[in-house]
């Protein structure tokens, strides 16, 4: 069946709803990229702990993905099952691994801002605005967790090794990492340092790693690694985080211990972009 030259008006609008999407969630991926300094993480300064991958790299992986969270905004809204959304899911993956040389750059945004961006899919056919979390939780949670498990990830390793949850656990919860961790700290950076939007993803990237069990610290360091780095972000915390004059080369003096350890905690990478996001998509219930 061939696509029709014009779209209805109502076809139109969501079709430009799920192209904001799509870019939104995208520039989420940029702007972690963008940030500076995240310990042992990548951004458009340096590698971090990487050797695999760089900032050009992570930003080309972003572009690629760019349409599939459109797709997974329609899904959401055409109330698709959690099938559906894993196929669409896996379609990005294979997307990003071509355009990567099979790099994983964003499998657990894939994932995550996947999810989410079906969650806003839903919400913008409803007239109550639920936060974004408690949508996915209540469609999508029993089949995030009765879904097929990737057994040789590196994070499901961890998390059998480890006993901790994971991603996918975190998901089918709603991100309660996000609601109660991510997007508060977003907000203390931002009254920290009103004037200066890179301080307040670094405060909120801060936090998480000072509290959620990434697995990929867990892979690259092992309960020692995880406690070195939470123990790192919470002292930076509570000197005062952002709003601590020094702060800067406090953050920049982590990430390089970080470095040298060879530890980066990329799941809260992918935890700041997620907050991003819905911060950014929530937010939008208080315009006028």
């Amino acid at each position: 069946m061939t696509q029709p030259a014009v779209l209805a008006a109502g076809e139109c609008h969501q079709h430009d709803q799920a192209e904001y999407v799509g870019t939104l969630a995208a520039a989420c991926l940029h702007l972690e990229v963008r940030t500076h300094p995240k310990p042992g993480m990548v951004s458009h300064l340096d590698c971090g702990s990487h050797t695999d991958m760089d900032a050009a790299l992570l930003h080309r992986s972003a572009n690629v993905l760019r349409p599939y969270f459109s797709e997974l905004w329609a899904a959401g809204r055409a109330g698709a099952g959690m099938a559906h959304l894993r196929r669409v899911g896996m379609a990005a993956e294979r997307a990003m691994l071509a355009a990567t040389s099979q790099v994983n750059t964003h499998r657990g945004a894939i994932f995550g801002l996947g999810l989410l961006a079906a969650a806003a899919g839903f919400r913008a056919s409803c007239r109550r605005k639920a936060p974004l979390g408690r949508i996915l939780a209540r469609l999508w949670g029993r089949g995030i967790l009765s879904g097929p498990v990737a057994l040789h990830s590196h994070g499901t390793r961890a998390m059998l090794q480890y006993g901790v949850g994971g991603a996918r656990h975190e998901a089918a919860a709603g991100f309660p990492s996000l609601y109660r961790i991510a997007i508060p700290a977003l907000l203390e950076g931002q009254s920290l340092s009103p004037y200066d939007p890179e301080s307040a993803r670094i405060h909120a990237c801060m936090a998480l790693i000072a509290s959620v069990s990434d697995t990929n610290l867990l892979h690259r360091g092992g309960r020692e690694g995880l406690q070195f780095a939470r123990r790192a972000a919470s002292r930076f915390l509570a000197a005062g985080g952002v709003g601590h004059p020094g702060w800067r080369a406090e953050a920049q003096r982590m990430h390089l211990e970080f470095v040298e350890r060879r530890l980066s905690p990329g799941g809260c990478a992918d935890l700041l972009a997620m907050a991003l996001f819905v911060r950014s998509i929530e937010s939008e219930d208080d315009s006028p």
